[in-house]
């Protein structure tokens, strides 16, 4: 596992991405995995342990009506718990889990060994459903395992950068959009800076200069979030 989190944590340092977890069944292992790594405060915002339904309403955000509908163990809380997580700590990575670890509290429709996992990425949520065997440690532990080497393969996946910092010209500089709004003004740096391409739907942000940012910067929403 320690060499599956290291992999993952260069991969987000390479983006300068952070990381925030949001976990139920698995109870905060998740956060602890990230946090066994030195030098993982680098990547690893934050995590929540909202075990119960009242905890991922109100530190998540995820609305009770969603739980009364679906159940707490259900792709729809999964993907807002992935969501609310990245949202609340301003962050644009989020990976959930919610599930019946056992021994006790499964269903026919859901049995002991049902863990959904969901994963906010700059923008993307996607969720899976798991079904683990064993005994309750194992479940969770297969979760933990589950959460992180999909969320690695879904980072990798992404490919490089579209922007590269250490671009000659432009990686030491820094700009500044202004919003819609009058008087809102969000200095960014060049990472920021891709992701407002990406939000304007500019093919890459590579070689872009400062009037390219202006002209993105007037098409982004002042709530936006950039990362």
């Amino acid at each position: 596992l320690s060499a599956l989190v290291t992999t993952l944590g260069q991969q987000l340092q390479q983006r300068r991405w952070m990381l925030a977890s949001a976990e139920s069944c698995t109870g905060g292992l998740i956060a602890a995995a990230c946090t066994d790594i030195a030098g993982s405060s680098r990547w690893f915002e934050r995590g929540f342990v909202t075990y119960s339904n009242a905890a991922k309403t109100q530190l998540l955000g995820v609305p009770a009506e969603l739980i009364a509908t679906h159940g707490a163990v259900s792709e729809p809380v999964v993907r807002a718990m992935a969501h609310g997580a990245a949202l609340h700590a301003q962050v644009p990575i989020g990976v959930a889990s919610t599930g019946i670890a056992g021994p006790d509290g499964g269903s026919p429709d859901k049995p002991v060994g049902t863990v959904w996992l969901g994963w906010w990425v700059d923008g993307v949520v996607r969720s899976q459903c798991f079904h683990f065997d064993g005994p309750r440690s194992s479940v969770r532990a297969q979760a933990v395992y589950q959460a992180l080497w999909q969320l690695e393969k879904i980072i990798a996946a992404q490919g490089a950068c579209a922007f590269d910092p250490e671009h000659p010209q432009l990686g030491s500089l820094q700009f500044e959009v202004y919003a819609p709004v009058a008087g809102v003004v969000t200095a960014i740096d060049n990472l920021q800076m891709a992701r407002i391409a990406r939000l304007a739907g500019a093919p890459t942000a590579q070689g872009a200069g400062v009037d390219l940012l202006c002209k993105l910067g007037a098409s982004v929403a002042p709530d936006t979030a950039l990362y």
